[in-house]
This record gives structure tokens, C-alpha cells and sequence, in this order.
């Protein structure tokens, strides 16, 4: 897949986890029907699969089979799907549009919904458990460690409770940024470190210069979800558009405004791709990725 330009591979990408995510989930019709039904619902056809990218251009990077980056990648998604699935909940910020359809909980019920999202979370880990995904047990276990963190409260759940609490209050640029890194860039950061770690071994600087790539890549991706949120609408978006201004909710637009919103993201770009100079061509999906993730239209 080197030789493929970046539209053709991330196209390649996406129609991989999708088959993958496909083949990984309960098959329709075993009971119970209607949670199995929820999940597939909610992981199955939609979505940009930034995070599958990110494992696998970080997976290319260390010479990883694609077998083990068909497993993480899987893993990451489904966790993804988890977090909207329980994000979307009236409890916490109650949309009824995601992925051009209707949310989980308006399709099925909000306690369908609940399980499916425990359930999602579940299988993720039980595949990390049950396919090989490092040439030794250590670092198989660092990677599940890892994962779980950017799961829990030191991660995307500690995130989101912290962007419910900020709901109608003024918070400063670093809480924001704090807030941010833990809901949105601890899951970004998981899949580009497990991506790496299912190859060939590779040092602590290498490991620092991935490390900060992904944290700037996730701050990247929330700025312009943000830029996003203002500017396009909700056909486009597949979600509802300026539902962060009419809930009260602290954003990058709302602290820095729009046009240094964006210059921020472009910021977040080059220390990205200045992160990745030590690898070389090696790094140029990465790159490309993160190109993809600032320029996105949706």
C-alpha cells in the first residue's frame, strides 16, 4: 500500500475497518438480538475512521503485520463508537443526530443504548486479549495498560466529565486545552502508540517524537471540530451544527475566536509534522494524516 497516494490509501483503510469491524461483531440475529442489533448500528457504516488510519500509518511506520493492526484498529473504533454511543445520551448531551442518522438511543432506546455502549467497550478489550499484537507478552500488557488509561478517568471518561462540569461556565485556554487531551486526544494518542507497538521495537526518543506527534495531532482535531461546528452545517457535519454555542459549552471559537481557532490548528500541524522529521519517509502517512485531520471539511 506505499505506493498508493493518501486518498486512495485512507479510502483502503476505511473499507478494511469496515469489513473488519463487520466480521468482529456479534453477527446479526444472535440474541440478544436487539443489543447486537444496537452495536452494529452504531459501529457500521459511517464515520471517518481517523483513529484506523492512525494505527495503521503508525503500524507502517514500524513494519507491523496487518493482521495485528486489523485487531487494534478494530479495538480503537469500537471504543470510539462506545463514546458517542454514551456522549449522545440524554444524561449527558442528549443529540439525536450522529453519522447522518439517528443517535443509538433514538433508533432503539436509551437503555438499548446504554448496554450497547458497555458492550462495544467489552468486546474492544476482549479482542486486545485474545489476538497477538506484540512479539512478547510485556509489551502486549504495556499496550492493554495504555488502552485502559486512555478509556477511564485519567482519559476520554475523565474528559468528558470534565467537559460537563465547564457546561455555562468560563474556563481558561489551559483547562480547555487539559479537558481536551484527556476526551478527545487520549484515545488519538492510544491508537497511533498501539499502531507503533504492534511492529518492530523502537526507542524511547522514537517513542517520545510519536508520543508528541499524537498529542498535537488530538488538540488538532478538536480545534477544528470546534471551527467545524461553527462554520458547517449539520448535512455536512452528519451531526447537529452549533449545538456546543447553544448549550454554553467552552470551545476553542468561543475562547480564541474563529480566526485564531484556525491559526491554532495550524500551529498544532507543524509541531505534528516537525515531530515526525526523525523518521524520515517512514513518517509520511503519519504526515498526511494529520494534513487530512486540519483540512477536513466535516
Amino acid at each position: 500500500m506505499s505506493g498508493l497516494d493518501f486518498h486512495a490509501w485512507s479510502r483502503d483503510i476505511a473499507g478494511r475497518a469496515e469489513t473488519a469491524l463487520s466480521e468482529l461483531l456479534p453477527a446479526p440475529g444472535i440474541e440478544p438480538r436487539r443489543l447486537h442489533d444496537a452495536m452494529r448500528y452504531s459501529t457500521l457504516g459511517g464515520g471517518k475512521r481517523v483513529r484506523a488510519m492512525l494505527v495503521h500509518a503508525a503500524g507502517e511506520l514500524t513494519g507491523a503485520s496487518d493482521e495485528r493492526l486489523r485487531i487494534a484498529a478494530s479495538a480503537v473504533e469500537m471504543i470510539h463508537a462506545y463514546s458517542l454511543i454514551h456522549d449522545d445520551l440524554p444524561c449527558m448531551d442528549d443529540d439525536v443526530l450522529r453519522r447522518g442518522k439517528p443517535t443509538c438511543h433514538v433508533e432503539f432506546d436509551e437503555a438499548t443504548a446504554l448496554l450497547a455502549g458497555d458492550a462495544l467497550q467489552s468486546l474492544a478489550f476482549q479482542l486486545m486479549a485474545e489476538h497477538r499484537l506484540a512479539d512478547d507478552l510485556a509489551r502486549q500488557m504495556e499496550m492493554v495498560r495504555l488502552f485502559a488509561v486512555a478509556c477511564g478517568s485519567r482519559g476520554m471518561a475523565g474528559g468528558q466529565a470534565l467537559d460537563l462540569a465547564a457546561v455555562g461556565r468560563a474556563i481558561s485556554l489551559p483547562e480547555l486545552e487539559y479537558m481536551h487531551i484527556l476526551k478527545t486526544g487520549a484515545l488519538i494518542r492510544a491508537s497511533v502508540l498501539l499502531g507503533a507497538h504492534c511492529g518492530s521495537s523502537l526507542g524511547a526518543t522514537d517513542i517520545e517524537h510519536l508520543d508528541r506527534y499524537a498529542k498535537c495531532v488530538g488538540l488538532a482535531f478538536q480545534v477544528v471540530d470546534d471551527v467545524l461546528d461553527e462554520e458547517a452545517d449539520s448535512s455536512t457535519l452528519g451531526k447537529t451544527a452549533g449545538k456546543d454555542r447553544a448549550a454554553n459549552k467552552p470551545t476553542y471559537t468561543s475562547l480564541l475566536g474563529l480566526a485564531s481557532a484556525k491559526e491554532l490548528a495550524g500551529e498544532l500541524l507543524e509541531q505534528a509534522v516537525a515531530a515526525l522529521q526523525a523518521f524520515g519517509d517512514r513518517g509520511t502517512r503519519l504526515r498526511e494524516l494529520a494534513e487530512f485531520i486540519v483540512r477536513r471539511e466535516r
